[in-house]
């Protein structure tokens, strides 16, 4: 039978853990109250070169809730080839994120009773897609379970579900969208702060963005624990905040404030120093990269000389190598770790995935898609630091016994 992915209700979710399945086609216009959104072919892996859009309308006077149950597209930092946007509304919409890799969001809300979701895949496609699902809720629930909206007075408060009566519940996304005039910026404070601590913030976290979306690349900093982040100031008129808890421990959540500052005020972030990881890039500063990309770019030593002077050594996979400044970002989907130290590690089901610098661009000279022995320094943010008299070599299998031998080594 060919079920279009919009007219499935929920209890067709039951077939998805059993076969047959639904079978999930390109796009569609939905009127149900509830029901499945699945990439073209899901779980086969999606065609290339597509355009999809899925319009979904509940009735007048509610809401659209969506959770993605799975996640799958070609992972880069900024999803610049295969990704899915979800939209409020529409035509001409707030966007209210972009997602790709295997990073599943928390629900998302539309402030009207309609929402766009459009999935594009380039011509090299990677993964099996997404899943989601979608539901009806009355606007004034948002109260309880739902949170966020759209500030624009000039200061104002914000705060976690329950805030302070009881811990604030498992399974919420609250996005606050701060909109100042043109010639202003934002500021923002952390009165309270108590929100389930990581050392990495992969589980309840709140996200502070430049701009009005979702966007790593615009990423101020990443926060949790129970100590409040210092003052964030934006860099232009626009900020959003996102909180979001995962499916098991809560907390007694937050309280903050912001207000409107003119913008001939300094427009310098203020990193947290205490309870987070921030994600916020920091550049080299020009004068040690310059000298230290002078090097002659030549490996030194072999995988046993190196192994006890690296703070980490993996093996990996590059997906994403973007150039910022004179630097080479990556991102590393791990193959195996012989030796972590403090190197930040995400986990998305069974993948493995890792941040690192290459500090000279074009030494060590690195290509997306090829795997790669990485040995180097980490960071205060817990990311991967190469240098160019660091070790790094293509990976190949006959590489492993020796790797395994030094992984019982004692340093």
């Amino acid at each position: 039978t060919l079920y279009s992915s919009a007219c499935l209700s929920f209890p067709l979710l039951k077939l998805l853990t059993g076969a047959p399945g639904p079978i999930f086609t390109c796009g569609g216009n939905i009127t149900e109250e509830s029901g499945v959104i699945g990439s073209q072919g899901y779980p086969g892996v999606y065609p290339p070169n597509t355009k999809c859009v899925w319009r979904i309308t509940v009735p007048e006077g509610k809401v659209v809730v969506l959770s993605f149950r799975f996640i799958d597209l070609e992972n880069d930092n900024l999803c610049r080839y295969d990704y899915v946007d979800v939209y409020s509304g529409h035509v001409n919409g707030q966007r209210l994120g972009r997602f790709c890799g295997t990073f599943k969001p928390g629900a998302l809300v539309s402030t009207g009773n309609k929402m766009l979701l459009q999935m594009v895949s380039d011509a090299n496609t990677a993964g099996s897609g997404f899943l989601a699902v979608f539901s009806a809720a009355h606007s004034h629930e948002r109260g309880d379970q739902y949170c966020g909206g759209r500030l624009l007075k000039p200061s104002g408060t914000f705060k976690t579900p329950n805030w302070p009566e009881k811990d604030y519940p498992a399974g919420v996304t609250c996005s606050w969208h701060i909109v100042a005039p043109k010639n202003q910026i934002i500021e923002v404070k952390f009165e309270k702060f108590d929100v389930e601590r990581d050392n990495y913030c992969r589980y309840d976290h709140v996200s502070i963005f430049n701009g009005p979306e979702i966007n790593d690349a615009k990423r101020i900093g990443k926060y949790c624990g129970d100590s409040p982040p210092a003052p964030v100031l934006s860099e232009g008129n626009q900020l959003l905040i996102q909180f979001l808890s995962d499916l098991s421990l809560t907390a007694d959540g937050f309280i903050g404030h912001y207000k409107f500052r003119p913008k001939k005020f300094p427009t310098t972030t203020v990193l947290p120093t205490t309870t987070t990881q921030p994600v916020t890039t920091r550049p080299i500063p020009l004068k040690y990269s310059v000298a230290l990309c002078r090097q002659k770019c030549k490996r030194r030593g072999t995988l046993e000389s190196n192994y006890c002077s690296s703070d980490f050594v993996i093996t990996g996979t590059v997906i994403t190598a973007v150039i910022r400044g004179g630097s080479m970002h990556a991102t590393v989907s791990i193959i195996n770790v012989y030796k972590e130290g403090n190197l930040a590690i995400q986990q998305a089901g069974k993948t493995m995935s890792t941040k690192i610098v290459i500090l000279c661009k074009k030494c060590p000279v690195i290509r997306r898609g090829l795997n790669y022995i990485f040995m180097g320094q980490v960071d205060e943010e817990g990311r991967g630091k190469i240098a160019p008299h660091h070790f790094v070599m293509a990976f190949k299998t006959k590489n492993q016994k020796g790797l395994n031998v030094l992984k019982n080594k004692q340093c």
